[in-house]
């Protein structure tokens, strides 16, 4: 589920493009995607998970309505990545889609927006157990909920993005420019809406908003800047980009085709979009909880970044994996099979009988989906990501594609089993 930008290195890119003046569907033919540099004798290896995506592709092109898939694995002491991919970069196109290409990471921006909040913690400059009363005094319903319960979904406020006048508004325009405070407002309970229920896990964006707006409101500086200045330049990311509404066409351009399918919402304001490729979707809509752009192989590096300690203090990454039950909202040291999911503050983790304990999260946006997976025996990241939001029966098959990957991994003695 997913989400005023002047980022200044998209300004940059932006000033270099002026400068220099860039199935239901065809799966053309899939040659490696590899670097150069990233050149690795594992044939073996590439090829079973070639395999996969193409298999995959196959057989769920039609019922999820996507023509790309793409993979990134980040294997321990190891230099280079291993990226591949397949199929087109739209529907019915007959380009094939490439590593390089970009694709919304939706609410894998939730972790970017929880580490900013907590580097800030570590400077002494705020804590995650201050409430949105003392940083958002305009919000005075909430004024009684901590940053801590904003990052792991216990704050009980409802999702702004679920409102029939939000669906409406996008469904009439893609290109409709927001503000987090115009979002904020369609739940807020002056603006005559119920604040939610106030204890359990509730899934909510609009938590995220409040956490941007806290990071502005204590750094002085937007949202933007924050991330590109503590995370985004720092890990070397250089293919991760956020804007807080369009994004420019140097960026835009190497987006795949995105589409919004899901006929969940068949009966509900988003029905105009079905079919509909949302490349060119202003993300102001997702902001700090799901406006991020990246390819896999960014994400993957992020995963491993984010889970062995480059990017916060001992601390705070503590404090990032610290669960709740998203059955009960209650503190859990662990998933685990009568509880099989936890949710730490933007993070996620699982227990799954084939793949053992692991970290992820799934990012969705209206035409995308990003999923990272943390192994952490074998210390092992991977990204993929796919462009379409299916209906939620569809989606779930993904799941199947994860565990092969694994069990490739496995088999070709890549890594050690994460049970």
């Amino acid at each position: 589920m997913p989400r005023s930008w002047h980022c200044t290195r998209v300004r940059a890119v932006i000033l270099a493009a002026l400068t220099v003046l860039w199935v239901a569907l065809l799966l053309s033919p899939c040659t490696f995607d590899v670097p150069a540099q990233a050149a690795t004798s594992d044939v073996a290896l590439r090829g079973a998970l070639q395999r996969d995506l193409n298999a995959y592709l196959v057989e769920r092109s039609e019922p999820e309505h996507i023509s790309a898939l793409s993979l990134s694995v980040d294997l321990p002491n190891s230099s280079a990545s291993l990226d591949l991919a397949s199929g087109t970069t739209a529907i019915g196109g007959s380009t094939p889609v490439h590593s390089s290409e970009l694709f919304d990471i939706g609410s894998n921006t939730k972790a970017f927006t929880a580490c900013v909040l907590l580097q800030l913690e570590a400077e002494g400059r705020l804590t995650i157990d201050q409430t949105v009363g003392r940083w958002l005094p305009q919000y005075p319903a909430w004024s009684g909920v901590t940053i801590r319960q904003l990052l792991n979904m216990t704050s009980g406020i409802p999702t702004y993005d679920n409102d029939p006048r939000m669906e409406r508004a996008q469904a009439t325009s893609i290109h409709r420019r927001w503000t987090d405070e115009m979002l904020v407002a369609f739940v807020d309970p002056l603006y005559g809406n119920a604040p939610g229920p106030t204890h359990g896990w509730l899934y909510s964006n609009t938590n995220y908003l409040l956490a941007g707006m806290i990071i502005e409101r204590a750094t002085g500086h937007t949202y933007a800047d924050e991330i590109e200045q503590r995370l985004i330049r720092p890990l070397g990311l250089a293919n991760t980009f956020y804007s807080p509404n369009v994004y420019p066409a140097v960026l835009t351009d190497r987006l795949v085709s995105g589409y919004f399918f899901n006929s969940d919402a068949i009966n509900r304001e988003l029905k105009p979009l079905l079919g509909r490729d949302v490349r060119l979707m202003d993300m102001s809509w997702a902001g700090p909880a799901g406006g991020i752009i990246a390819t896999p192989r960014d994400v993957a590096r992020w995963a491993r970044a984010l889970y062995t300690g480059k990017v916060l203090a001992p601390q705070q990454q503590r404090e990032l994996e610290m669960m709740v039950s998203m059955k009960t909202g209650k503190p859990i040291q662990n998933a685990s099979a009568g509880d099989p999911t936890g949710f730490g503050l933007g993070v996620a983790q699982s227990v799954r009988p084939e793949l053992g304990t692991y970290w992820y999260y799934q990012g969705e946006t209206l035409g995308y989906r990003m999923i990272h997976v943390w192994l952490p025996k074998s210390q092992t990241a991977f990204a993929l990501g796919l462009n379409s939001q299916p209906p939620g029966a569809q989606e779930a098959h993904v799941g199947s594609l994860l565990v092969k990957i694994y069990q490739d991994l496995v088999r070709n003695g890549a890594i050690q089993p994460n049970k």
